[in-house]
This record gives C-alpha cells, structure tokens and sequence, in this order.
C-alpha cells in the first residue's frame, strides 16, 4: 500500500464531506412551535425544576446515562506521543464513533490543554456533571495513574483509563484462555512484562487478581528489568521490582511460560523463544509492529500460543472488545464507579464467550469453516454479534453484587433483548464483507476502467486487499488517470480492441459462438461483439480467465444484462435471476427482493426469488426471516395480485418448511414486531425480527429501495445478482465509488462461496 495514498485517503476521509466524524442528532420532535416550546422555553422548565429538586432526576429527564466523555491531553497518542490536545482529537473522535457503533453510548471528545495533574482533575471535576461516565484517554504515565486515582476517589460516575484497562481486560481473558489450553496454572507460570507504562501496570494488576504471584513476575522498562535495588523507582515501578539477580530481557525469558509485550518492535529474538519454557503463550502487543513477529514466532516454536494487536494475525488483543461494553453495563445500572469486580467480570464473561460456540456469521466474517476454542482463537472476534449482549450484563451484575449500582436491572431477559436492539453487529454489514473478501483474494474485472471514478473504486479495492482488479479500457487513458490518482501498482490492464488482444478476443469469440451458434449468433457477429467490454468481460469470467466482474457505472442496466446473461446464463435448474439489494438501516440490514429485473414474477417464479434471496441472507451469515408483501394481509382480499403472493408462500412452506417465511402481508405488519404479534399472532413471523422483504413485483420493490436510500439516508449494497452461473453483478446507473467497493466485495464473496461448493462436489 502506497504511503502517499493512505495519507491522501486519511486526509480526505476527515474532511469530506464536512469536517470529523461524529455529529449531534436531535432524538425529539422539533417540526413545530409546540415542539419547539416543549424543547426550550417555556417547557424545558419543568424538567429543571423536577431536577432541581432531585439531582438523580437528570438521568429521567436529560442524555446523561447514556452520555461518555472522552478526556486526554494528547500526551500519549497511540504512536504518536505528545502531540498536544488539539493533534489528539481526530484520535478522541473517533473514540466516540467506537462507542456508537459498538454499543449505542454517546461519546463526546473533550481535549484539555494542560499537563498540569491538579488542573486536568480539577477540569474533569468541574464538567463531570454533564457526563454519565469518563472515559480517559492517551495520558501519559505516571501522571495518567494518579489522574484515574483521584478521579475515581472523587467522582460518583464511572470512570476508567482505558489505555490501562481496557488491554488488561481483554489480555486477562486471553491469558486465562491459553493457560487453559495449556494446562497450566496462573499461579505458578513464570511471566515477562515488557514495558512499564499505564498498560503494562494495569495488566499485571489484574493478573494478580486473577492468581498471578509477585515473585513470578519480573518487569521490564527502557533500562532492563525492574529491580528492588535500582534507585528513583516510581511507585508502580516499585510496585513490580524484582529481587531476582538479572538484567536484561534475554535472562528473564529463560524459562518464562509468559511473555507480555507492551513495548517496542522486534526486541525479541528466536533464541529467547526458544529459551523459554514448553507451551509458551506470547502476546506481542506493541502496536503497529510487535516485538516478535508473528510468523517468525510461530515458525521459531511450534509449541507457541501467539498474540498480538493487529487484526491480520488471529488472537488481535484488541481494546474494542472491551470499554464500549464495560461502559454500557455501567451505565445501565448507573454504576458509581468502574471496580474491580466489574473489570473482573469482563475478563470472565470474554474468556467463557470464547469457549463457547461461534455464531455463523463470525465464522463467515473470517473467513473461516469453523472457529473453535483452541490455540488460534482465545479471544473473541471484534465483530462477534454476542458480545454486546454477554458483556455488559456480566458487568452490570458486578457492579450490583458489589454494591454500586444505583439503578439495579431485574429481569435480564429483557436487558438481553434491549442490548440487542441497539446497534450491536447489525451495523458492520460492509465490514464484515471486506474483511471475509480479503480472506481469499478473488480476480474481479472492471469493465469500466477509463471511468475515473471506476478506477476510483478499482484503487481501493487493490489498496485494501478486497480483490485483485482487472481493468478494462483503454491504456494509454487508464494510466493517465492512475497518475492523477496517484494508483502506482501492477495492475493488469486489457483493451479488448487492441492488437495484443487479437488472440484472446478470437478465443472467446470461438468459444461464445459454439455456446450461441444455435441462438442464431454467427462466427462473425460473435468477433464483433468480444470488442465489446461487457462481452470480453464476462467471457473471461465464464473461461477462467477471472472470478468475478461488476460493470455497469456509465451505462443503463438493460444494455449490461444483455451481455451478461448471453455469455454466462442462468445457473442449473434456475428459471429466473434475480437482484437482492442489502438495506443498511438503523434496525439493521434489510435483504429486498427482487429490485432490477423481474417485471411481475409469477407465483413459482416469487418463490424461486425468495429461496435465491434466503440463500444471499445466510452468505452474509443472517438466518433469513422473509416477509412476502402485498397490500393485503393474510387473505383480507381475493385480487389476483394478492392471491399470486398466497400461492407463492404455500410453494415455500410446501417445499421448504424450515424456512421463516410468511405472508402475504403489508409492510408495516412485517416490520413492526409489537402490531403484527396484536394482530396476527398465529404467523410463522410473529414475535421474531423480520430481515428479509420479497416484493410482488419490481415497481414496487425498486421505488422501496430508491426511497430508503434517499429519504431515510441508508446505504445499499447491491444490486446483488443471483440465479447466474458465475460471479458477475452489475452495477445501478452513477453507482457511487463507495457502492462499487462494496459490490466488488460481494463479487469476491460470491466467487469464494462457487469455489467452496465446487470443491465440495468434487470431494476435495
């Protein structure tokens, strides 16, 4: 990936299309002058004097209990170091995005020009009773303990350091996780810590809480171990000083059953794995580059249980696993404070969530045929659908067992199902798609290539690893704009109508006329038609040649269909491709059906759209719930357009009864959980979140998804072509580059999924 680019591309991302990356939403009515003088004046009094006559009255009435304030100073930004308030804030911003899309808590980034201890506690004072709960954030130690120290003695809301705990936490389970798998006991393993700064200290507090003994323990700063006989120690330093007689890294490791690295890059030597004791467990932590790599340890030992804090190796230590739930929990019992039994709690609810089963969708997230508890994953994964209902309730019970819950929950069952509905993993639908695209990179032609924003899209795809590009169009164009786009890689590039094409055009034409030649296509008319991008594209995806191709950007639909379905064709026993496209809204992705091509589908052909459109949900790991709609509800009328959705729902029960599928029925009954179990409670969807919407036809299910789009702000993702024999999806007319990342995703996904189910044919 060019360093350039990633600058440029980071730079744009934060400034366009409006500055940063969070912003304040209105959550009451504001349209009229009644809405207006219930928000303010004359209104607002009431609820102000209600307060002032019990403060506890300002979490009814006001955004506190779900309100985080993110605190730092910029004095120890993530590799960057001191950079001062204002350079921290992109970093504090985006803290709070975390904590949205994680687990629905307002986060609001709040940057305190002071090194100062006294002023920064006595600042965070003065404004912490507008917050729920602080969160502090890239303070340098050892003033980042005595700040946490005092702000938690003084205030009566949650707060934690998460550059201390939140790494603690998440090790500490991981820890606890490959001890089991070893089969050794935290009391009497050997453990190295490298580094003593916030995290460092916080994580071997919390092993010792777990078991962990002092006099196996030794710590390591800049100057070599931490010794009881070094002079000027800190107070935590001193807290961790070893009586052994060693000095350096290479003797503590001999026979450690641990190493903790929260240091710098490449300190670690093979020769001081392979001193260490049998089963080692290595968490190499230091960001971005650990202090072994991972490959290396791994070849070095192959007794080891590895770590790290990237994304691109298993076991990421990673601190988003941990604070948006620990604060939720929190907060939902209005906690007073963030102790230990709380952090406890985390560790054991992440450690057990890891023993447990994997969901589908984390398995398909990664890419994976089945994760399980082992050496490999003893940590969840961030994108793990549970961990927003596992974790804050472990937490919330915690604080109220130990007392300090304000506000205690009693029927969990219901908390359960609250924590669902907020934004938990429904939301990550584009990130789990390009992160299962890059577990198994797939050839995707463009057919558009000399479209700036194709090449656009082909750029970040090639850049982040989604896929492997193949441009189509003119070179001495395409390269122009790769130099204005700064694109430096070695990307194939291919104009069909150009000499050094003649042979491979003539192969195709061949090969287009033997399938076509009885379709009234002569040898001629096929060489013609393979100087057409979207037929040289889609014949190299039938030979071989590539996985999968979108196209479809400058040119309306029915001219690209053509091509597609001519040169690749329904797939075996399909009468009918259709489209899905994916609804990102704020309850979650909604499938709909069918939205580009079947005009008005038949009753058989309905059916066959939503079995096609089921198989698309469980792709993208979401057990599909399939509403059939229609302007009337279970036989409430006898048109024909009603009774052709009846008939398609008796094909889909009759034919496959396992599925969750229901209908016909009206939109709002389908969505609405609470009206459709008042009204209709004998139906196969009541009481369950229905995801996917199967339209009567495509007026209706193309204006739905146009209208969802631009009125109500939702992304797309598609139109996703099913029922074809190979991977080629195309694209709706000015597809935004954004759309043409994410169909490229699903282009590789649906290439991954035909490679599996042919190997599965085959018996390999």
């Amino acid at each position: 990936m060019s360093k350039k680019t990633t600058r440029r591309e980071a730079l744009i991302y934060h400034a366009k299309p409006q500055p940063g990356k969070i912003k304040i939403v209105p959550t009451k009515p504001y349209a009229t002058q009644r809405d207006l003088a219930l928000a303010y004046s004359p209104g607002v009094a009431e609820p102000c004097l209600e307060i002032a006559k019990d403060r506890e009255n300002v979490y009814k009435y006001t955004a506190k209990g779900n309100l985080v304030a993110i605190i730092s100073n910029g004095t120890a930004v993530l590799g960057l170091g001191n950079i001062g308030p204002e350079a921290s804030k992109p970093v504090m911003e985006g803290k709070g995005l975390l904590f949205k899309i994680f687990a629905d808590i307002d986060g609001m980034d709040i940057e305190v020009d002071t090194e100062d201890v006294d002023k920064f506690v006595e600042t965070v004072k003065m404004i912490a009773p507008t917050f729920g709960g602080i969160n502090l954030e890239d303070i340098k130690a050892p003033e980042a303990f005595e700040i946490e120290r005092r702000l938690k003695e003084e205030l009566d809301i949650p707060v934690m350091h998460d550059d201390q705990h939140g790494t603690a936490i998440i090790s500490a389970a991981a820890l606890l996780n490959a001890l089991e798998i070893c089969k050794k006991k935290i009391d009497n393993v050997r453990i190295v810590v490298s580094g003593a700064g916030a995290a460092a200290v916080s994580c071997t507090r919390l092993y010792k809480a777990f078991g962990a003994r002092d006099e196996n323990i030794v710590m390591l700063d800049s100057k070599g171990v931490i010794r009881k006989d070094r002079e000027s120690l800190s107070k935590e330093k001193l807290e961790f000083a070893s009586d052994r007689k060693i000095d350096t890294l290479d003797e503590a490791m001999k026979d450690a059953d641990v190493f903790i690295g929260l240091s710098i890059a490449d300190i670690v030597s093979p020769e001081m794995l392979l001193s260490m004791a049998k089963n080692p467990i290595v968490f190499a932590m230091a960001n971005p580059d650990p202090e072994i790599k991972y490959d290396l340890a791994c070849k070095t030992r192959k007794d080891i249980i590895m770590a790290t804090g990237r994304s691109d190796h298993p076991n990421q230590v990673n601190n988003v696993l941990g604070f948006p739930f620990i604060f939720r929990g929190a907060l939902d019992v209005r906690a007073t404070g963030i102790n230990e039994e709380m952090k406890m709690a985390a560790v054991k609810a992440l450690a057990e969530l890891t023993r447990a089963p994997v969901p589908e969708q984390v398995n398909i997230a990664y890419g994976e045929t089945r994760l399980t508890f082992g050496k490999e994953y003893i940590i969840p994964k961030p994108f793990d659908p549970r961990l927003i209902a596992e974790i804050p309730p472990a937490v919330a019970k915690a604080a109220m067992e130990s007392g300090i819950a304000k506000e205690p929950i009693e029927d969990w069952d219901r908390y359960r199902e609250e924590l669902l509905q907020r934004s938990g993993d429904d939301n990550k639908v584009v990130r789990l798609l390009h992160n299962r695209a890059k577990m198994n990179l797939k050839k995707i032609v463009f057919a558009e290539a000399d479209d700036i924003a194709v090449l656009k899209a082909a750029q970040i795809v090639h850049e982040e690893g989604i896929a492997i590009p193949i441009l189509l169009g003119n070179k001495e164009i395409i390269t122009e704009l790769m130099t204005e786009l700064e694109f430096d890689a070695d990307i194939q590039i291919i104009n069909p109508n150009a000499p050094e094409s003649d042979e491979k055009r003539t192969h195709y034409a061949t090969r287009y006329w033997e399938n076509r030649r009885r379709s009234g296509s002569t040898l001629y008319n096929a060489k013609s038609k393979m100087r057409e991008r979207n037929y040289f594209g889609s014949m190299m995806v039938l030979e071989g040649d590539a996985d999968g191709m979108i196209s479809g950007h400058s040119r309306a639909y029915p001219r690209v269909v053509k091509p597609v379905f001519e040169v690749i064709g329904r797939a075996t026993n399909v009468s009918r491709a259709a489209t899905v496209h994916i609804m990102i809204t704020k309850s979650g992705p909604l499938f709909l059906a069918d939205t580009s091509i079947n005009i008005d589908p038949t009753a058989e052909e309905l059916a066959e759209i939503a079995q096609n459109t089921a198989n698309v949900a469980s792709t993208f790991g979401f057990k599909p719930v399939m509403a059939l709609l229609s302007y009337a509800n279970y036989g409430s009328s006898t048109h024909p357009n009603a009774r052709k959705v009846k008939e398609a729902v008796r094909i889909l029960h009759e034919n496959n009864p396992d599925l969750i599928v229901d209908g016909e029925i009206q939109t709002d009954f389908a969505l609405n959980k609470e009206l459709l179990q008042s009204q209709f409670p004998f139906s196969k969807l009541a009481g369950k979140k229905v995801n996917t919407l199967i339209f009567p036809n495509l007026e209706s299910a193309n204006i739905t998804y146009k209208l969802l789009k631009e009125l109500n702000g939702a992304d797309s993702i598609g139109p996703i072509m099913v029922g074809l024999r190979k991977s080629v999806h195309i694209l709706q007319l000015g597809a935004s580059v954004d759309e043409m990342v994410n169909m490229t995703a699903v282009a590789a996904i649906d290439a991954q999924e035909r490679e599996k189910r042919k190997k599965a044919r085959s018996g390999k």
